[in-house]
């Protein structure tokens, strides 16, 4: 009785930090669908980094001095690179070039396969177990994916789009795999920070498309791409990092297949939009596998 006091005040700040992520990640991708009308996918991607990653330096640094900070050991950078570069850099550039593909709630659907891959992932590198489940829920996700595919015959999604989804979910999911341990010895906003700032990095060559379509994008469309860097993106990805480092990787996989339904009902809010019938079964498909593989059972 007393553990579960104890504990209770540190589940609902897991929680809390896990519930601010999934709404922000949901909104943006109501914010991309919606800048991607006046940004490319680079110039979006660096600009959401570029404001991502001054912010999250502000704070840290604001909390404290840079020679009180435990920087990375040799050991930490590799995971640091790849968490960077996938989640960071790949994700968003393939999640930006999706969205000029796709409508916002079916791209929500087709990037939350990556808890399958968490899970998977997590499984076999960090001791996490393998739950049988996962086959079975790895089939009806994959069955899902190919309807969503085949609702590229009604003129609502195109397939370059759901191919591109699927390399950001791989993006994402090795990311968080990558992340975890790294959590374990760094505080969770400098992790978040350095790995925004890698990602950063990886999309200067896309300086001189986003300099030039800044001079021409309305400033709500350039407010769009600062929320993006600011929330979704530098409070988001903290709040994630905070509850991640409190729990294993594969719970926390779990939590964000809520994302595309609230995805979904901010596109129809905002954009007037919602995915295509075929479309929207094979994404509640997706989502049924995730449900499937993340059940109790035994590894």
């Amino acid at each position: 009785m007393t553990t579960a006091v104890e504990t209770s005040p540190k589940t609902l700040l897991v929680t809390g930090a896990a519930s601010v992520s999934v709404l922000l990640w949901a909104s943006s991708f109501v914010a991309i669908r919606h800048a991607g009308t006046e940004f490319s996918a680079g110039s979006m991607s660096l600009a959401r980094l570029l404001v991502g990653s001054v912010l999250l330096g502000a704070f840290l640094f604001l909390r404290q001095s840079p020679s009180s900070l435990t920087w990375p050991a040799k050991r930490d950078w590799p995971p640091l690179l790849a968490c960077g570069l996938l989640w960071f850099g790949v994700y968003n550039v393939a999640l930006n070039a999706a969205e000029r593909r796709l409508d916002a709630g079916t791209a929500a659907m087709l990037v939350h396969i990556a808890p399958l891959l968490i899970a998977l992932l997590a499984g076999l590198t960090l001791g996490e177990g393998f739950p049988r489940q996962l086959v079975i829920g790895s089939l009806v996700a994959f069955g899902g994916v190919v309807l969503i595919g085949l609702s590229t015959s009604t003129g609502r999604a195109e397939t370059w789009g759901v191919i591109l989804c699927i390399i950001a979910a791989i993006g994402y999911a090795v990311g968080v795999v990558t992340q975890k341990p790294l959590l374990t010895r760094l505080p969770a906003a400098q992790v978040t920070w350095l790995a925004c700032m890698i990602g950063t990095l990886a999309c200067l060559p896309y300086a001189p498309a986003l300099t030039s379509e800044l001079r021409t994008a309305s400033a709500s469309t350039i407010w769009w791409v600062v929320y993006l860097g600011a929330f979704p993106t530098a409070l988001g990805f903290t709040t994630w990092a905070f509850a991640l480092r409190r729990t294993t990787a594969g719970r926390m996989g779990v939590t964000v297949y809520a994302v595309p339904v609230v995805a979904i009902l901010l596109a129809w809010l905002f954009l007037g939009e919602t995915p295509a019938l075929l479309a929207l079964i094979g994404g509640t498909l997706c989502l049924a596998g995730v449900a499937i593989s993340r059940r109790t059972g035994k590894a």
